[in-house]
């Protein structure tokens, strides 16, 4: 088999038409450059260069045909190199991520993504929105690296998650609602009110435990009449006047028509965004990622 060493003398002394000058360029002695294509010839059966002591040295018909395949070798061995090293770094690869639209509402996905590409431009980004059900299990099954969900009390084994994002509660409704007319909501205000939560129905934690806390803390019994899985149909639902929906401050950033949003006043607690990720990770671009986006965090 050709090895990187026969090919690189050959194609040096291709390209010189000089033992000597070759010998200079690859920095060793010519006695080893002559050595070297003496070996390739006889491995391949054929002359290579037509050598004349009182003539320059030419290339054969082999050799010219030789010469054209070795230079894309090399071309290809320095260019896989370059992409090993790069990716060894962490700067060439492939990340996959999954995000709730709350990232992108509240700037979360842009900003990460903006801060990591400096210097990581031949990394692959794959983005696929996905809730956090889904992205809990694509974790664990190794069908996305990086996750950024809603924290959960508990992770499957092996995922592991870290606070990158707080915001307060607002509450969108109908434009006609008589809550309309105020600048802000109290906690009392939602006393008898209908509600409109963005919660899978089989899921245990999200909106609606924010919802029976929010409740709890005025004394009151939230009346939930609708469980969506979007904040976008919660708000086509709230401005249609079927209900109040308490969300994200950043979802009013969501522009529909007929909808309206007021903060909550006497209401602290906050919504979280977290970015999740297995705790065994050997990716390299991963890795990377995952320190740039823990560096971007806004609590």
């Amino acid at each position: 088999m050709l090895s990187y060493r026969q090919l690189e003398h050959f194609v040096a002394v291709a390209q010189e038409l000089h033992f000597s000058r070759a010998a200079d360029r690859l920095g060793i002695a010519q006695s080893a450059v002559s050595v070297q294509i003496q070996q390739l010839e006889r491995q391949l059966g054929v002359r290579l260069l037509q050598r004349n002591k009182r003539k320059p040295i030419t290339l054969t018909d082999a050799g010219e045909l030789l010469y054209e395949e070795a230079l894309a070798v090399l071309r290809h061995m320095e260019r896989a190199q370059q992409i090993g090293l790069l990716a060894a770094q962490g700067m060439s690869g492939h990340v996959r991520l999954g995000y709730i639209s709350s990232s992108i509402t509240s700037g979360v996905l842009a900003r990460m993504l903006t801060q990591f590409r400096p210097g990581h431009e031949q990394v692959h980004m794959q983005v696929f929105a996905m809730e956090t059900p889904r992205q809990l299990q694509a974790l664990q099954q190794g069908e996305v690296d990086v996750g950024l969900l809603r924290p959960r009390r508990r992770y499957p084994e092996g995922v592991k998650a870290v606070i990158v994002h707080s915001e307060p509660f607002m509450v969108a409704m109908a434009e006609s609602h008589p809550l309309a007319r105020h600048d802000t909501v109290s906690v009392a205000d939602l006393r008898g009110q209908t509600f409109i939560a963005p919660q899978f129905i089989n899921e245990s934690e999200g909106f609606a435990e924010v919802l029976a806390r929010l409740a709890d803390a005025a004394g009151f019994s939230a009346r939930e009449a609708y469980r969506v899985n979007d904040f976008v149909t919660a708000t086509s639902l709230a401005a249609a006047g079927y209900g109040l929906v308490v969300l994200p401050e950043s979802n009013q950033r969501i522009h529909q028509p007929g909808v309206i949003f007021r903060p909550l006043r006497d209401f602290q607690e906050k919504v979280h965004m977290a970015l999740a990720y297995r705790e065994r990770e050997n990716s390299p671009a991963v890795r990377a990622f995952l320190a740039i986006a823990k560096s971007c965090t806004l609590i």
